[in-house]
């Protein structure tokens, strides 16, 4: 037998609290705050009050201020807490404490609520290009941005097409990802944009663009973006004219907002359905090597999957430290020019050769020790889901490495694992 408390409150329709309807500020602030709580508002077909009033649902008779009734179930260890909030609010009513002998509390997990709307979550107001716009200036745009991927509008504000970070490189000519050119130095940055200058937007976007109207339900833009393997989609209105756009990484904020705190639920003795955790998600598809691998071994393995990452470990398999192409140019700042070449996806022309007899030495006689990152941030495989969400947005982390008691080395999660994952 469980221990819970009821909460009952008898008021009426025109009882507000800061301008609205009592039960609406009441379900609004259970709801906030997150705990194993179940509430239903009903509404009495007539009544009668202290004050003399009496209402009625009679045809014949105009009906006003109907009886409102609120009812909160709730474990007993949240009463005072709950109680302390509701005592402000109730204005013109009774509140009622009951005991509750329950039998069982079961319910099952949810990212986020099934009503919310695209528009809820969205990003409003997005950067934005025209189909003639340099595609410099896009680059530009998506240097100074968090997000990888611009809407390409007509001239009614209608997205035509998306500008990616991969259609910068693949068509665009790019020589490298949009990270590590913003590590490099002006001159560099400057001429491989310049190489952009004289090509227009709408010949490099994707198109046609998929795309999602305002007032559709989240749940439906997840479902698109998985089933069309997208990062992002443009959000439009009724005229199909640009209003937001949605990425992954609003949707994981929703997450952070919306998702209570599913180990005090257990805690509590409630029976939770469909629990996940970051074992569930785990990329074992990750490179590792040794410290003393060379640095020439790193940049072979560092783009050979999508995680463009390669994780140093030691001989137990313990985690030391991660090497990205990013690592590698900040590591080399005094060769930068050539290490950059050695990175780049495309060859630009410089004058000097990218591939001197001092550079490749140091390549070979540099470990991956000396130049992986080691302050990091980990996760572990019991972690769930929702706090490794919340872990990497508060870090502002695309990818977390996962690690055993012991801090071996497990797995690698992603955003891409975390959306696929947690909500299919």
């Amino acid at each position: 037998m469980l221990r819970y408390k009821a909460i009952e409150i008898f008021t009426s329709e025109e009882a507000r609290y800061r301008k609205k309807p009592v039960s609406e500020a009441v379900l609004q602030y259970v709801h906030d705050l997150k705990i194993a709580a179940r509430c239903i508002v009903t509404r009495g077909i007539s009544g009668c009050y202290e004050n003399g009033e009496f209402s009625t649902g009679r045809v014949e008779i105009l009906s006003y201020n109907l009886p409102v009734r609120i009812y909160i179930v709730i474990p007993d260890a949240e009463t005072e807490s709950v109680l302390s909030g509701l005592d402000g609010m109730i204005t013109d009513g009774i509140v009622a404490l009951h005991d509750l002998n329950v039998l069982s509390h079961r319910t099952r997990t949810s990212f986020f609520p099934r009503q919310l709307l695209v528009r809820d979550v969205m990003t409003p107001g997005p950067e934005s290009v025209r189909v003639d716009t340099p595609l410099s200036d896009a680059a530009r745009l998506l240097l100074s941005s968090i997000f990888t991927g611009l809407p390409v509008l007509d001239k009614k504000q209608r997205p035509v097409g998306i500008i990616t970070q991969g259609d910068l490189i693949r068509k665009g000519g790019l020589p490298l990802r949009l990270g590590l050119l913003a590590e490099s130095d002006q001159s560099q940055r400057e001429a491989a944009l310049d190489q952009l200058s004289s090509r227009r937007a709408d010949e490099a976007m994707t198109a046609p663009v998929v795309m999602i109207t305002e007032d559709r339900l989240l749940t439906e833009a997840v479902d698109l973006m998985l089933n069309q393997n997208l990062k992002r989609l443009p959000v439009v209105d009724g005229n199909n004219r640009l209003t937001g756009m949605l990425s992954r990484l609003d949707i994981f904020r929703t997450v952070m907002r919306e998702a209570p705190d599913w180990k005090s639920f257990t805690a509590q003795k409630v029976d939770v359905k469909n629990l996940k955790h970051v074992g569930d998600i785990l990329r074992r598809d990750v490179h590792s090597v040794l410290p003393e691998t060379p640095i020439s071994e790193v940049i072979r393995l560092i783009d050979d999957n999508d995680i463009q990452r390669v994780v140093v470990v030691d001989a137990k398999g313990k985690l030391l430290g991660l090497i990205s192409d990013r690592d590698l140019l900040r590591y080399f700042k005094s060769d930068q020019e050539d290490i950059w070449h050695l990175l780049a996806k495309a060859t630009l022309s410089f004058k000097r050769d990218p591939c001197r007899t001092d550079l490749q030495h140091c390549l070979a006689e540099t470990t991956a020790g000396a130049v992986m990152t080691t302050e990091l941030v980990t996760a572990t495989e019991e972690m769930l889901i929702e706090e490794a969400i919340a872990l990497m947005i508060d870090k502002a982390l695309k990818r977390l490495p996962v690690v055993d008691a012991d801090g071996r080395f497990k797995g690698m999660i992603s955003r891409d694992s975390l959306l696929r994952t947690g909500f299919a």
